[in-house]
């Protein structure tokens, strides 16, 4: 068993396209369906399903589909869900039967899809990025990935993305699944984030002239920390949190003193950040515009 498991994930990474096996003789059994001279492990369309909701996909997605196998990705996120997008796949036969697929299932104007190697595919159209590859493919992805636009959501059936931890992910129990993980399937979904590590600068009106503020930002994927400078005082941010352009922080200038906390909330849009501050609490509460600009960008450890 440990040989065929080593040699299924050699063929896999050969291949580079989702889970597909080429001559594996051995290994048909375990194949859902196929045609010609290829074996391949479908996603199970329970699993499909979860995948599209936890990415929230809608009317207004783009979905790529990284191995796109028969097509039932794209081809349900496009019936189901409304969205439009295209799989990529090596496989000539699997894409003959993916576009009679979605041609029968009258979504072909929807969905299409095409030979290409996934490393090579172009992914700026894409909102929603699909895929069931193994965990060192997901991990050479990755920086690709990353440089997406902030807020496309990538969901990925049973593996993960290596030191990129997942936003969310979730067991399904799966029954009919007999590979992998039999009878069980992990879902997980990211989402990009934007590149904030630096240093900003910003003004914000508290008095009857507006204070020079600045933030520096670390960062290490969607997860960041930093500190907030205004003359000599330097304050340490709290509850901060990333989730693509959406940004939110806050620091009290006296600890424990509701009165005192600044709470900053954001759209990230590249080299500027806009948004509004809520200052002070309760009745006295006030709600600022807030924006600051990048004066010095650093790297992030992705």
């Amino acid at each position: 068993m440990i040989f065929m498991e080593i040699l299924m994930r050699q063929m896999k990474w050969m291949l580079g396209t989702g889970l597909l096996l080429a001559l594996a003789l051995p290994l048909r059994p375990f194949a859902q369906e196929g045609a010609g001279d290829v074996v391949y492990v479908p996603t199970p369309q329970i699993v499909v399903e979860e995948m599209l909701r936890m990415a929230k996909v809608g009317p207004g997605d783009f979905v790529i589909d990284l191995g796109s196998g028969d097509g039932r990705m794209v081809i349900t996120a496009a019936k189901q869900f409304g969205a439009r997008g295209f799989g990529v796949d090596l496989d000539t036969v699997l894409l003959k039967l993916s576009n009679e697929n979605a041609r029968r299932e009258g979504v072909a104007d929807r969905a299409r899809f095409i030979e290409q190697n996934l490393f090579e595919t172009d992914l700026s159209q894409a909102t929603v990025i699909t895929s069931y590859l193994l965990p060192e493919m997901n991990e050479k992805l990755r920086p690709k990935l990353l440089n997406l636009k902030p807020g496309t959501r990538v969901v990925a059936h049973d593996y993960h993305m290596g030191e990129w931890h997942a936003d969310e992910m979730r067991t399904l129990d799966v029954p009919e699944k007999k590979v992998g993980n039999p009878g069980k399937s992990y879902v997980y979904r990211w989402i990009v984030p934007a590149k904030i590590a630096g240093r900003w600068q910003s003004q914000i009106a508290t008095g009857a002239a507006p204070a020079n503020w600045e933030f520096e930002f670390e960062q290490r994927f969607q997860m960041f920390d930093g500190v907030a400078k205004n003359g000599s005082r330097k304050i340490t941010l709290r509850v901060p949190k990333l989730e693509g352009d959406q940004l939110s922080f806050q620091f009290f200038t006296k600890p424990g003193d509701n009165s005192t906390r600044f709470e900053f909330k954001g759209t990230v849009k590249g080299d500027v950040i806009d948004g509004a501050l809520k200052l002070g609490d309760g009745a006295a509460q006030k709600q600022l515009p807030w924006n600051a600009k990048l004066v010095q960008r650093a790297a992030s450890p992705q």
